[in-house]
């Protein structure tokens, strides 16, 4: 049997289907987009822009779009996104890009997350400052001074040689005898939301005494009998007492210890060792003899009942009865109550009775003159 020969227009047919095929598989192939690393440039801080880059995709005429995201959430679609947001601190970003072209499925890759956004910054442009006198009981009123930014507020605080001083938070500052000698400074601290908060601080203030030195006076400690109570803190409590504004520094007389010849004696005493420096004296409480300042070692370490039952301090006891006996030696003597309700004289007999004053351990204005000086 003789086979059947194929017509030519048949076989013909067939060779062209054949080479569609292998002509549309290479077209086909060139369809995929292949997906570059997007990418992100730019500060991660508040006020700051950051801009995608796609990287490199093919085929080259593929086109973009772009969506952020703000931890996770998406923000915006443009190929750049500012960072103007409060949100935005603190968060991290991301941007997905999406590559499109013709005859192709969109495909899509995302960046990798930025650093957290930081706050913002600005500067002071002048610092604050600090105007008034820095002499015991005046008072300082601190300048703010001025900011690269507008500022939302500012708190204030009030500084002795760097360290806060407690409750001075206002513009305004009453030198205090603490303040004597030291260094005082006004502190701004400005805000901005969104920014990191700047804090500025004025020159220095030396806090001063009423008066200066008018008279320099050298005196000795030592002790009388078996004395119990701590000679290191009886000498550091006394100086302390004698360079205290509130005192007889504030009439310019600075007293400084030496170890001897001093200009007097400042004795703490055995309660029965006191009446030894002179008849006058008793065993209850303190006294002044010549140049011996007799401090009653029992009084020292317990103040007495009259002081206890106004609910005074053992420190200022300490303060006044120092106050008291060295005013002696200045040649200062006993004084009464001046009205009912008023703060006592130092040189008042506190001890014995009040006669209707309140207790106080340090000279009042009208006491600050020493006779043995003549001011």
């Amino acid at each position: 049997m003789t086979p059947r020969t194929r017509s030519l227009p048949a076989v013909i047919a067939s060779v062209l289907l054949a080479a569609s095929w292998l002509l549309a598989a290479p077209a086909q192939a060139a369809d995929v987009i292949t997906p570059g690393t997007p990418t992100i440039s730019g500060a991660a801080q508040f006020e700051q822009t950051l801009t995608a880059a796609p990287g490199t995709w093919s085929p080259p005429d593929v086109t973009f779009s772009y969506q952020w995201f703000r931890g996770g959430v998406p923000v915006g679609g443009d190929a750049t996104y500012r960072l103007s947001s409060l949100d935005d601190v603190g968060a991290s970003f991301t941007v997905r890009v999406t590559g499109s072209r013709a005859g192709s499925d969109p495909v899509t890759a995302t960046s990798a997350p930025t650093a957290p956004v930081a706050p913002a910054t600005f500067t002071a442009t002048s610092r604050p400052r600090i105007s008034g006198s820095g002499v015991y009981g005046r008072k300082l009123t601190g300048r703010v001074g001025s900011w690269s930014r507008k500022v939302d507020d500012v708190d204030y605080r009030w500084l002795r040689d760097g360290r806060p001083i407690t409750g001075a938070t206002g513009r305004h500052y009453r030198v205090r005898s603490a303040d004597a000698g030291s260094k005082i400074r006004f502190e701004v601290r400005a805000r901005r939301a969104g920014f990191t908060s700047v804090v500025a601080t004025s020159k220095a203030v030396t806090g001063r005494h009423v008066h200066g030195v008018r008279k320099a006076v050298t005196y000795t400690v030592t002790t009388r009998g078996s004395v119990g109570a701590s000679l290191a803190t009886f000498k550091r409590q006394a100086q302390e007492t004698y360079d205290d504004p509130r005192g007889w520094r504030a009439n310019g007389i600075r007293f400084k210890r030496v170890s001897s010849n001093g200009d007097f004696t400042l004795v703490l005493s055995q309660a029965s060792k006191v009446p030894s420096f002179s008849s006058a004296c008793s065993t209850t409480y303190s006294c002044r003899v010549g140049r011996f300042v007799v401090i009653n070692e029992t009084r020292w370490k317990n103040a007495t009942p009259t002081w206890n039952g106004k609910n005074g301090s053992l420190r200022d006891y300490r303060h006044m009865v120092v106050n008291h006996e060295t005013g002696h030696w200045l040649e200062r003597g006993h004084v009464g109550c001046g009205g009912k309700g008023q703060l006592a004289p130092v040189m008042q007999q506190q001890s014995k009775g009040l006669g209707g004053c309140k207790i106080n351990p340090w000279p009042k204005k009208g006491e600050l003159y020493s006779p043995r000086f003549g001011f």
